[in-house]
This record gives C-alpha cells, sequence and structure tokens, in this order.
C-alpha cells in the first residue's frame, strides 16, 4: 500500500483572457488568443470547479473519456502546445515596455497547494498570487500537469502495474522539465512572497518522489514475478534513497507546507522498514537468524519513532509494524528453541544497500507552429 498525498493538484487559478491583454496586428494572431484563452478557460472551470458543463457533453468533448483525471489531462494536452508556441514568440520582445504592461494586464494568478500557509484559508478564501510573467504561467500549469499525471498513476494502480510505474515516470520528466528548462530563467523575476511550485527545487522534489513512487510500483511488480527477496530489500532502500535526496533539498526550501515534509519522511520511513524486513528474511534464508532477528528489532524501534500524524498515513505504518512483528515474533521463537544464536546488534547488523532501477521518461513538448504578431 502507497502513502497518498494529493495535494499537489489542489491548484486554483483567476481568468486569463489574452486577447484583451495583448493587441494583435492581424486576424491571425486575434484568432489564436482567443482560441488559447479558450482552451485556458475550461482548465480553470475544472480545477476551479466553476464549470456548468454535465457529464454527458464533457464525455462527449473530451472523446469518450470517462475518467475525470484523463478528461483534465486532455485539457491540458490542448493548452500547452498554444501556450508554449505563444510564449516562444513573445520571448524575443519580452523586453518591449508595451509587451511587459500587456503581461502586466494579464494578471497571470495562482494558488499555491505546497505554501506552509495554503491549509490556513482566511474568510476571503486561499490566497492567490500574482507575477506578471508568461513563465509563471507555464510553469504553474506544467506543475498542474505533472500532479494529474501523478494523480492517474494511482488511477492505474490496480488494473495495470506496468502503465501506472510509466505514467510516475512521465510525471517525474514533466518535473525535470520544470525544474532544469522552464522555472530557471524565472528566478529572477520572482517576488519575495512567491508559490513554492514557481521555485526550481521543488519541482526537483516532486521529480525525485515521482521516480520513488515508480520504483515503488516497480517493485510490486518484481514480488509477483518471485525476484529474489535480496533484490527486493535493495529496490526498497533504492526508494528511501530517492526520497533521502528530496528531504536534503527540502530543508533548503522556505515555505513549504509540514505536510509535504512529513509526506517525504513517511514514505522514506516505510520503505526504509520494507527493505530491513526483506533483509532479514534473506540474512535468515543464509542460517544468520540472530542477524535477522537484531534487523527487525532495530527496524521497529526506528519506525515506531517516526509515526506521522495524518490518520491514513497512520494505518499504513500500523499495518507494516504488526506484520515485522509478527515476522520477529516467529524468528525469536524459532531461534529461542532450535538455533540459539546471539542476537546481533549495533556494528554487527548489515549495511543497507540501495538499488535504483527507474528513470525519467523526458516530457516531450508538443510543437504547435504559429507566429504572433502584435502593434509595437
Amino acid at each position: 500500500m502507497m502513502l497518498q498525498f494529493p495535494d499537489p493538484v489542489k491548484l486554483k487559478t483567476k481568468k486569463l483572457v489574452f486577447e484583451e491583454a495583448y493587441a494583435a496586428r492581424d486576424s491571425a494572431t486575434l484568432e489564436q488568443m482567443k482560441e488559447l484563452s479558450s482552451k485556458r478557460r475550461v482548465i480553470e472551470e475544472s480545477i476551479n470547479e466553476s464549470s456548468s458543463i454535465t457529464k454527458a457533453i464533457e464525455r462527449e468533448i473530451s472523446g469518450g473519456l470517462t475518467s475525470h483525471i484523463q478528461q483534465g489531462l486532455r485539457r491540458l494536452e490542448g493548452y500547452l502546445p498554444l501556450l508554449e508556441n505563444f510564449i516562444c514568440y513573445t520571448d524575443l520582445i519580452s523586453s518591449n515596455g508595451l509587451m511587459l504592461r500587456w503581461t502586466s494586464n494579464l494578471k497571470i494568478r495562482w494558488t499555491s497547494a505546497l505554501s506552509s500557509s495554503s491549509s490556513f484559508f482566511n474568510l476571503r478564501g486561499p490566497k492567490f498570487f500574482q507575477i506578471d510573467n508568461l513563465r509563471f504561467e507555464l510553469g504553474m500549469t506544467l506543475f498542474l500537469y505533472g500532479a494529474i499525471l501523478r494523480e492517474r498513476a494511482l488511477e492505474a494502480l490496480p488494473a495495470d502495474l506496468v502503465q501506472s510505474a510509466t505514467f510516475f515516470r512521465e510525471a517525474a520528466g514533466v518535473y525535470h522539465h520544470l525544474a532544469n528548462e522552464v522555472l530557471p530563467s524565472l528566478q529572477h523575476a520572482l517576488p519575495a512572497e512567491r508559490p513554492p511550485e514557481a521555485v526550481s527545487s521543488v519541482s526537483t522534489i516532486m521529480s525525485l518522489i515521482c521516480l520513488a513512487e515508480a520504483q515503488a510500483v516497480t517493485i510490486r511488480k518484481a514480488e509477483e514475478k518471485g525476484i529474489a527477496i535480496s533484490v527486493l530489500a535493495k529496490l526498497h532502500q533504492g526508494v528511501t534513497q530517492l526520497l533521502d535526496e528530496a528531504d536534503v533539498i527540502s530543508r533548503e526550501c522556505r515555505d513549504i507546507s509540514s505536510r509535504f515534509v512529513e509526506f517525504i519522511l513517511s514514505c522514506k520511513a516505510i520503505h526504509e522498514l520494507r527493505s530491513q524486513k526483506y533483509l532479514a528474511e534473506s540474512v535468515k534464508i543464509a542460517g544468520q537468524v540472530g542477524v535477522a532477528v537484531g534487523v527487525l528489532r532495530l527496524a521497529l524501534i526506528n519506525i515506531k519513532k517516526k509515526m506521522p500524524g495524518e490518520e491514513s498515513w497512520k494505518s499504513v505504518f500500523r499495518k507494516e509494524i504488526y506484520n515485522v512483528s509478527e515476522m520477529l515474533r516467529k524468528f525469536e521463537h524459532e531461534n529461542e528453541f532450535v538455533w540459539h544464536e546471539k542476537i546481533a546488534s549495533g556494528d554487527e547488523l548489515p549495511l543497507p544497500q540501495g538499488k535504483k532501477i527507474v528513470s525519467i521518461i523526458p516530457y516531450n513538448r508538443q510543437k504547435w507552429e504559429s507566429v504572433p504578431v502584435f502593434k509595437i
């Protein structure tokens, strides 16, 4: 069982009307901006839960897709190529005074799902951050796209482990693209008060989380195939290593929610325990029962110190702790009556070894060539 953390997808935004902010020189540019606004509007209405379209009509518009998550991906995949094309050409004249004013008139506003203040809504609702830069719009849209891909991975999980892992890897690729290609050029324009989603290092953290989740799903497939227990121990430790990288980066990030940090640490703790469980099983098979008992005892001491506050996460912890406790009880009983081995501790215990086997699927920009012309 995986810990659930749907927060990244909980973004809100305000309406954008491109053709009202920018002055087009020709009808083709005007139509292009109207289409951009139209594609953006269906995303706004969906994430703001303000759409008046019925489910039947929505299904028809999205080509028969019944999944709300798949419909969301389809909407974003219709908007992103248009937006990226628009930015590609506006970047060439971005320093022009008129362009700066027009972009400011657009009033690009998004909430944050990962900010330390995001859970404290005031009477007027969630806080919106306004940053007058089209790359802020692209960054937040891509962040949302990665978050919905991650939800799609969880949706596919019960039926198809390979497809689920693929979606997690695609999400990791989106966040990697964000962290390395999109957000670095935005950093100089960010005000002191900005959403964590607009910071490169937060996208790096999300990429690592998605890779860790992809490997966790891959482990389930490996378990089904009967892969060696010693290999499973290394794969779980590999998940722990990916999450440890995310944890280290998160310590340098300001204004991120404590719930986000707790999710990273809790996932790390769970996979560390699972790794130790498989390690204990493998050394017992090798005839080292005293070492196996020592590994399990230490693992239980460590996991009990890391119990999360979230109730749904606690239930996963309790189940894992119960399973490991039962294994320990069985091993101790067997050692007491059969093997009589000394219980290993401290430096006598084997050091965990990790193995990372998943990689990102690079984000593939869909090119849409149309040159906008403005009255400059």
